[in-house]
């Protein structure tokens, strides 16, 4: 399975009492599918994958799963304690997903050895493709990023540290000792203001957060960048994604609840983050639907 085009990472809705909202989130990911995503990534990053319980995390997949009808193929996060890790894998694959995007292990600083050998026992309780998400406490050397690549479900490798010369020298080095279809990922949160930087080093697919409320803007902002439209792509990174990543770095944990923020100010009720995050303020509201109302005024 290869993907290709803007990648969709949905929010996961919550009511107002704090359960999980399964009608607003299948409209959720039907409005994201309708607009033509490459891959519908469902209870990862932007998903609050961190926040959610395994039965809550198996009826997320599931609707995302049926919301998308096969229209897009669709992943499922997976990630923390070991057990939890392989746990979640297993149910991904129960509940109809293609593949897994496996997120960093709980807390600890992890060994390269380790990292492989935790990427391999998460692997071996499903039969899913799986794609390695290099962050926070992740940190894969080259050789290591290679071991994993070779292991026979893993299919991709996400970047989310942000190191240029280290994420080449992966490349490089996978690239030249794996011997199957695989494919690399920009990963870093609003990662379009890195776009042209990893296109750089040979890593072309991204996340798009921004596909989450305005996938019109993420869509355009894509085939200004697939086309060579450097002048089109320096304006929008300019003047909607530097602001909006402003914005976003003002306050920990906005890369997440700024994308819902912005979910609700397009019309669909959403929900709260829940807590370690916070709701923006509502004066950080005000300014993301004006950096929204830019964004939509460049197309």
């Amino acid at each position: 399975m290869q993907l290709d085009g803007v990648l969709f990472f949905p929010v996961t809705p919550f009511t107002g009492t704090g359960e999980l909202a399964e009608g607003v989130l299948a409209e959720h990911v039907k409005h994201g599918v309708d607009a033509g995503p490459g891959g519908v990534f469902a209870a990862c990053g932007t998903g609050e994958f961190h926040a959610l319980e395994p039965e809550e995390y198996e009826r997320v997949v599931r609707v995302a799963v049926e919301a998308t009808a096969g229209k897009a193929p669709v992943f499922a996060g997976a990630g923390g304690p070991l057990p939890l890790a392989r746990r979640y894998a297993a149910i991904a694959q129960r509940a109809g997903a293609d593949g897994v995007l496996l997120l960093p292990p709980y807390l600890v600083g992890s060994p390269p050895d380790g990292l492989v050998d935790y990427v391999e026992q998460v692997a071996s309780a499903s039969d899913l493709p799986l794609i390695v998400y290099q962050r926070n406490n992740a940190v894969f050397t080259p050789e290591s990023a290679v071991r994993a690549a070779n292991l026979p479900t893993v299919v991709g490798f996400k970047d989310g540290l942000g190191d240029l010369d280290q994420m080449q020298r992966i490349v490089l080095a996978v690239r030249g000792a794996v011997h199957k279809p695989f494919q690399f990922f920009n990963g870093l949160p609003t990662a379009e203001m890195t776009v042209p930087a990893y296109r750089g080093i040979g890593v072309e697919l991204y996340s798009s957060a921004v596909f989450c409320f305005a996938p019109q803007i993420s869509l355009a902002f894509y085939d200004a960048v697939t086309t060579g439209n450097t002048s089109q792509v320096n304006t929008f990174l300019s003047e909607f994604f530097r602001p909006l990543v402003e914005l976003r770095d003002s306050v920990p944990g906005y890369a997440v609840s700024l994308v819902k923020a912005g979910v609700r100010l397009r019309g669909l009720e959403v929900g709260s983050v829940r807590a370690p995050l916070v709701d923006p303020s509502p004066e950080h509201v005000r300014e993301l639907d004006r950096i929204i109302a830019k964004g939509l005024e460049l197309l």
